[in-house]
């Protein structure tokens, strides 16, 4: 029932969606907002398709959603707690890596987390996913094609696609060697 839900969504949706070019640079703004359906030197996949690299641990899952910095000017004695992040199972999250413009300091971390997931292997099929509708991911997807990644895969429904057809879900903590969070 689930699934067939799912399905008809996704269908009413596409029915419904305009087509969204592919941008010949990285998005630098607005990064929640409709994106295209492709992206050049990789596969855009669905959620069945995800899920069947997932079942068969074919590839290796990178989400890259923000997360939010710890405000500066809290009041003393204020707790802060990061919002939990529930994430495809396995995935490890790079958090602040799909910005249009990074600092070296993340490309070194997203850099790290790349070749530590994929054990150096740039042959190795990498999922990249945030949110649906999210250019974070485009653009982590992208630069990973620029970095000579060739086997990338982009979901662009991310975890809310994964979650409508009902695929679990499980939480996560960011990667070590986080750097501070860049506006973007």
């Amino acid at each position: 029932m689930i699934r067939a839900l799912a399905a008809f969504v996704l269908m009413a949706t596409a029915a419904t969606a305009q087509t969204v070019p592919e941008p010949s640079d990285y998005r630098m703004d607005h990064y929640r907002a409709p994106v295209p359906d492709q992206i050049t030197g990789g596969a855009a996949i669905g959620p069945e398709e995800a899920h069947a690299l997932w079942q068969e641990q074919s590839a290796v899952f990178i989400d890259v959603l923000p997360q939010a910095p710890k405000p500066a000017n809290l009041p003393k004695g204020t707790i802060w707690r990061d919002k939990p992040r529930n994430s495809i199972p396995g995935a490890i999250w790079l958090p602040n890596v799909g910005y249009g413009a990074i600092a070296d300091v993340t490309a070194d971390y997203f850099r790290k987390g790349l070749e530590e997931v994929t054990d150096g292997d740039t042959s190795r099929a990498v999922v990249f996913f945030c949110l649906e509708d999210c250019w974070m991911s485009w653009n982590a997807a992208r630069r990973a094609i620029e970095w000579g990644y060739g086997s990338v895969y982009w979901l662009p429904e991310g975890t809310d696609g994964w979650a409508l057809w009902g695929y679990p879900l499980e939480r996560v903590k960011p990667e070590p060697g986080q750097p501070v969070a860049e506006g973007g």
